[in-house]
């Protein structure tokens, strides 16, 4: 439990200039397509069941399909 008390100030806030603003909001909408399209396939479980292993792809497969993705993608800086 917080020890601050329920009705604390907010702290002022920073404004972004426009191009950290419109980074944070493409950032914000592909995590929203991410969400949106796990919570598709999380309904489609509840409404149908589980999918059965013999249609699913191996973990393994989509591994290295996607470490082969990454290798061709051009170096970026951490």
């Amino acid at each position: 439990m917080s020890q601050q008390p329920a009705s604390a100030p907010v702290p002022a806030r920073q404004p972004l200039d426009e191009h950290a603003a419109a980074s944070v909001r493409a950032y914000a909408a592909d995590q929203r397509a991410k969400v949106d399209v796990l919570a598709s396939v999380l309904e489609d479980i509840a409404a149908n069941g589980y999918p059965s292993p013999e249609t699913g792809t191996p973990w393994e497969t989509a591994r290295d399909e996607h470490l082969a993705r990454l290798a061709e993608e051009p170096p970026r800086v951490a």
